[in-house]
């Protein structure tokens, strides 16, 4: 890296294209502990929005929380989220479905760990794309975890399985 002329960094190297595997963006709203919050959230993706809450997953403390939700239209969710000047930050997640079968959670668990992925949470979606249960996994390298699961006969969703939930 040098500087340029105006003070600026100038970098000697390009990023990566990007990416090619199926993910999906959670926004993880930071909250006062407090009755009410949880109402204030999901009262933003009701009426004329198209948007809706297919994933839910809250983690408390005593003053304060966090609401992660996986939207079906992240990027309206995005802007009202913004509108509403709730704060909040945006990751990646993978979701999986689940065949059915007794070890059907476990079978995917197990995937993963043959693969030396970490799982750091997951949480259901509450909504059912193709009809069959789905889990969303917050995991140590999305690429490798989805390009594993698809190998071994896993559906792997994206976005796109979202809207017409």
């Amino acid at each position: 890296m040098s500087l340029g002329e105006g003070g600026g960094a100038e970098l000697d190297f390009e990023t990566l294209p990007g990416r090619d595997w199926p993910t999906l963006t959670q926004y993880s709203v930071f909250l006062e502990n407090r009755v009410g919050q949880l109402l204030e959230v999901v009262r933003l993706f009701r009426g004329a929005s198209r948007v809706r809450i297919v994933g839910l997953s809250i983690a408390d403390s005593a003053d304060c929380c966090i609401i992660r939700l996986i939207l079906s239209h992240p990027e309206q969710g995005r802007e009202l989220l913004e509108q509403a000047e709730f704060p909040f930050a945006e990751s990646q997640l993978l979701a999986v479905e689940l065949p059915s079968g007794p070890q059907s959670l476990a079978d995917v668990c197990m995937a993963l760990l043959q693969a030396e992925i970490n799982i750091h949470y997951a949480y259901p979606l509450i909504v059912h794309p193709h009809g069959k249960a789905a889990v969303a996994l917050h995991i140590d390298n999305v690429e490798q975890a989805s390009a594993t699961l698809q190998r071994q006969g896993f559906d792997v969703l994206c976005e796109a399985d979202l809207f017409g939930s």
